[in-house]
């Protein structure tokens, strides 16, 4: 297949695959919801995931596929905010546009990024901020995703900052806009634009052509897209098109509307009466998710079982990984992996255990960063209205028989 023939490829009837999410209900335990079936259609470049809308296209990762610290490119989950994605891409002809308050405004081709930049990589995780959205009750506004609105990758690409440098910025550049190529089918819809100040600016931050060793797949942003580690993907804009250098912040509606919370200690409000001040999210907290055994699973009394999943953070570093199976009065360390990846990425965890009691046993897990903040309690997860940031104690029940 070849990219520039994506869409035409890609036609797909989904209405009756994709679930109804507005009739979903939160589980009453506040765990979000994972016992969804894979879609019987896969788009290109994807194998089946779970559906929630083919335009704009929004697909999540199943949970058993978290045991690894890399996540396939095409189990990646996929989200996007308009319906018209572009169905025509060159990547001959595609250029980048610098402008703004440079000396020289620039077009950089891919070929140009790929010769005349330094190369460098950085292995991190892309979530979602609704990430287990179906968790919260009563049930928040949005998507509601189960615990694979995420996944892990190396990005390759160029440093933003080297780019910038390249262009000269002047005197009073402050404000850093992205723009993508998606559209809303609504003319007075708000495009996707997002604003990164200057300062928020390090090495780390790049714009990506690779993922995993190969090219960005279409649904991940081909042929570029935007990568700010440690936080979350409404920030990391996909097939980048333009970058603006301005000296002062342009009010926008994906900045000052959506992707925000409550601007207060716990981040949280009631449904009746509504924060008066937010903010918008940005540095991923503590999490970690069980990949395997997944949800209902049957496993076999005495048998060794391994538990296995990732954990991370915004970058701090996973100090520890803890599990329980008896509802969290005991808690057992976990064996961690090496961690070469680096600081953004996913760390594994394993613990093994023998199941001596038959029936219903829930396995629970949570990580602790290195400063110290961990996970807490489902119970314990106050609400907002946009579902962002839940890092609820994760739990799967299996069946011993």
């Amino acid at each position: 297949m070849k990219r520039r023939d994506f869409f035409k490829k890609a036609v797909v009837t989904a209405s009756s695959a994709a679930l109804g999410t507005s009739m979903l209900k939160a589980d009453v335990t506040g765990q979000p919801i994972d016992n969804r079936k894979v879609s019987k259609v896969a788009f290109p470049e994807k194998r089946p995931l779970i559906m929630y809308s083919d335009r704009p296209p929004l697909l999540e990762t199943p949970r058993d596929v978290f045991t690894s610290a890399l996540t396939p490119n095409d189990l990646f989950f996929v989200r996007w905010h308009m319906p018209d994605i572009p169905t025509h891409i060159d990547p001959e002809t595609f250029t980048i546009s610098v402008n703004g308050l440079v000396e020289k405004e620039l077009k950089i081709s891919l070929n140009d990024l790929k010769t005349k930049f330094e190369q460098v990589e950085v292995t991190a995780v892309l979530q979602c901020g609704g990430n287990s959205r179906s968790a919260f009750k009563p049930i928040a506004g949005g998507i509601q995703w189960g615990s694979g609105a995420m996944g892990c990758a190396t990005w390759k690409g160029v440093r933003l900052s080297d780019i910038l440098d390249q262009a000269g910025l002047q005197k009073d550049a402050t404000w850093i806009g992205f723009n993508g190529s998606e559209k809303a089918a609504y003319y007075e819809t708000p495009n996707f634009i997002r604003e990164l100040k200057l300062d928020e600016l390090d090495d780390h931050v790049i714009l990506a052509y690779e993922m995993n060793g190969e090219d960005l797949p279409y649904l991940n942003g081909y042929p570029l897209r935007l990568i700010i580690p440690g936080t979350y993907s409404d920030s990391w804009v996909k097939m980048i098109s333009n970058i603006t250098v301005t000296n002062a912040y342009k009010h926008l509606f994906f900045m000052d509307v959506a992707y925000r919370v409550p601007d207060n200690a716990c981040e949280c409000e009631t449904h009746e009466k509504r924060a008066p001040k937010t903010k918008p999210i940005r540095k991923m907290n503590v999490k970690s998710v069980i990949g395997y055994p997944t949800h209902n699973s049957i496993i076999n009394h005495k048998s060794h079982v391994v538990v296995r999943g990732v954990a991370w953070d915004d970058g701090h570093g996973i100090k520890q990984v803890l599990v329980s199976l008896d509802g969290g009065k005991n808690w057992d360390v976990a064996l961690l992996d090496d961690g070469k990846l680096g600081r953004y990425a996913y760390r594994t965890f394993r613990y093994s255990f023998k199941p001596n009691t038959l029936g219903k046993t829930t396995i629970m897990v949570k990580a602790i960063n290195k400063i110290g903040h961990t996970q807490p309690f489902a119970k314990d997860i106050k609400w907002n209205h946009g579902g962002y940031k839940y890092n609820g104690i994760d739990e799967v029940t299996v069946e011993v028989v």
